[in-house]
């Protein structure tokens, strides 16, 4: 008998995630329109959805572009931890922190030297506003972001002094621009030296180079002896990208734009449909087994 024909891009029969890594802001989290900010509120269907994944076997790992302190709140909501479960892994700051909770605890940080990439965007948008991460406080800013971007404190700090010494991640954001004067920007001057990602406004994301959420996924599949091919991420933003075309399964959100539903393997619902459900329904059912 002639073996079954499995489409490009779908995994092969009784295949079901060891990992499913999973964005929060857009994929978890519904965007709260012309804000720039998601509701902090997991819906019922994801949680459900996610906890079937848990009850499996799965490793649930949030991979997201925020700090770590922007993170917690969220695996709180969605209740990951627990004493019957071993500690989260979790990968922040676009994969250049990777940290347990809890208690939070950093296991891995990549730093840089922003100081040039930040002077040469400045140079062009000299009205930007810039950002690090001041862990457990909030953010050291050059001038106050608009509400609801940036989770925790905003200390007022000169430019000069937030990118005096290595970090792990830089914010540049213009609210008078759009995200396609930053991703002509980006291209146009090279950043030589480090990695960037432009968001869905004009935000642009500062890293070291080769640091992505790919390869803190791929720290976390290590440390957890899971392969490659059995991580399932889902993300919808230009900083899923990597992670998409890293995992064995990449799944783009329905809202997400055309660069980054490409560079998936499929596509899900919108995050107003709860898209995530979507996904995990295929290989989690209701009684913990695989779906398919």
């Amino acid at each position: 008998m002639a073996e079954a024909v499995v489409p490009p891009g779908e995994p092969g029969p009784g295949w079901r995630p060891r990992i499913v890594a999973l964005d929060i802001d857009g994929t978890l989290l519904k965007w709260i329109e012309g804000a720039g900010a998601t509701y902090e509120q997991i819906p019922p269907a994801t949680y459900d959805a996610v906890h079937r994944a848990l009850d499996a076997g799965a490793h649930v790992v949030l991979a997201s572009g925020r700090s770590p302190h922007g993170m917690t709140s969220i695996a709180d909501l969605l209740e990951l931890h627990g004493p019957e479960r071993d500690r989260l892994w979790v990968v922040a700051s676009n994969g250049a922190v990777v940290f347990r909770y809890p208690p939070l605890e950093v296991v891995h940080e990549e730093t840089f030297d922003a100081a040039p990439a930040v002077r040469a965007v400045l140079e062009h948008h000299p009205h930007a506003l810039v950002a690090v991460e001041e862990r457990g406080v909030g953010y050291r800013v050059s001038a106050h972001f608009p509400d609801g971007e940036l989770s925790g404190d905003m200390i007022l700090t000169e430019v000069e002094e937030i990118v005096a010494g290595p970090v792990s991640r830089v914010i540049i954001r213009d609210p008078s621009a759009t995200a396609e004067d930053f991703v002509e920007l980006a291209s146009r001057l090279g950043l030589h030296g480090t990695d960037y990602v432009v968001g869905w406004t004009a935000w642009l994301d500062l890293a070291p180079v080769g640091v992505s959420k790919a390869s803190g996924l791929a720290l976390v599949a290590e440390r957890l002896g899971v392969e490659q091919p059995d991580v399932l991420a889902i993300g919808d933003g230009r900083n899923d990208l990597e992670m998409l075309r890293w995992a064995g399964r990449g799944v783009a959100m329905g809202q997400a734009v055309d660069e980054v539903r490409e560079a998936a393997d499929a596509v899900t619902a919108s995050v107003y449909d709860d898209g995530v459900r979507v996904e995990l329904d295929r290989w989690f059912d209701s009684s913990g087994e695989g779906a398919r």
